[in-house]
């Protein structure tokens, strides 16, 4: 290395570790006032000034539970609670945004699920009895997040020095689950794994991976599962069904296919549908 480099890399190094820019700072300060302000709510949920939650209070358990090993630290539930708020909206966004992308494509699917929403809610807003009947919509919401998950990779950090198969997984290393590359391989749903296919669903997660059930982990599994895995997908079945009872959709022919992936997987231009009152 040139003594003129070895300069600019440590001119790199001294700045990017001791001088933070405008946006450096403000960044800590924004970082700074969510933490405290989710620290708030946590201690007005604990002492009984606040309305709570009950993922909240099942949080707070684990954080005050007897067993040292699994009690969780006051910044774990801090960063789950953030993690609960910023990524479930953006979760349900993308689910919907796919969604209507591959019904807008394949309207014989969407008239099914239309059919399906009219024969249970009528124009009348949807019941909560009524969504758990929607199977129909179920399987368009299931094979969406097979090919569009929100997280196209999961990743996990080793506590402790452990054995995975015939691999041996030392602490602290960290795994990436690509979720995305489970949901393409062909040897586990086929030749046609590329093709929008609710029916793969017909008999639910099951039968579609071959009771595999680390095949279908759009929100990924075990412990550690997203805790919006259920509330998403009612969420986003409440809205399709709103949408279907009033609107049919095509694709718009400006419309351009570029899944980005930032922080979660979506179309990079927005996806550009054309409405058709009903």
């Amino acid at each position: 290395m040139a003594f003129g480099d070895f300069s600019s890399f440590f001119c790199f190094y001294f700045h990017s570790k001791f001088y933070k820019t405008k946006d450096d700072i403000e960044a800590d300060e924004l970082e700074k006032g969510i933490y405290n302000r989710v620290l708030e709510i946590i201690k007005n949920t604990e002492f009984g000034s606040g309305t709570g939650g009950h993922f909240l209070q099942l949080l707070l358990t684990a954080h005050h539970d007897a067993n040292v090993s699994q009690r969780i630290s006051i910044k774990d539930l801090v960063d789950e609670c953030k993690t609960f708020y910023f990524a479930g909206q953006e979760t349900t966004n993308n689910l919907l945004t796919w969604s209507v992308f591959l019904l807008s494509i394949h309207t014989d699917w969407q008239e099914k699920a239309r059919q399906e929403v009219l024969s249970l809610f009528g124009r009348q807003n949807p019941t909560p009895d009524g969504i758990t009947k929607l199977n129909t919509m179920s399987m368009i919401i299931n094979e969406a997040l097979r090919l569009y998950p929100p997280a196209i990779s999961i990743l996990r950090k080793v506590e402790r020095k452990a054995t995975l198969g015939k691999l041996t997984l030392p602490a602290n290393l960290l795994v990436n689950v690509s979720n995305f590359a489970v949901h393409h391989d062909p040897d586990i749903w086929g030749e046609d794994v590329n093709l929008f296919k609710p029916e793969r669903f017909s008999d639910g997660v099951a039968k579609a991976t071959n009771n595999n059930v680390a095949a279908f982990i759009p929100f990924g599994m075990g412990p550690r599962i997203c805790v919006g895995s259920n509330f998403t997908p009612t969420e986003a079945k409440v809205v399709l069904s709103m949408i279907l009872q009033r609107y049919a959709f095509t694709l718009s022919p400006t419309y351009v296919h570029l899944p980005f992936q930032l922080f979660t997987l979506r179309p990079l231009n927005g996806v550009q549908v054309i409405l058709h009152s009903l």
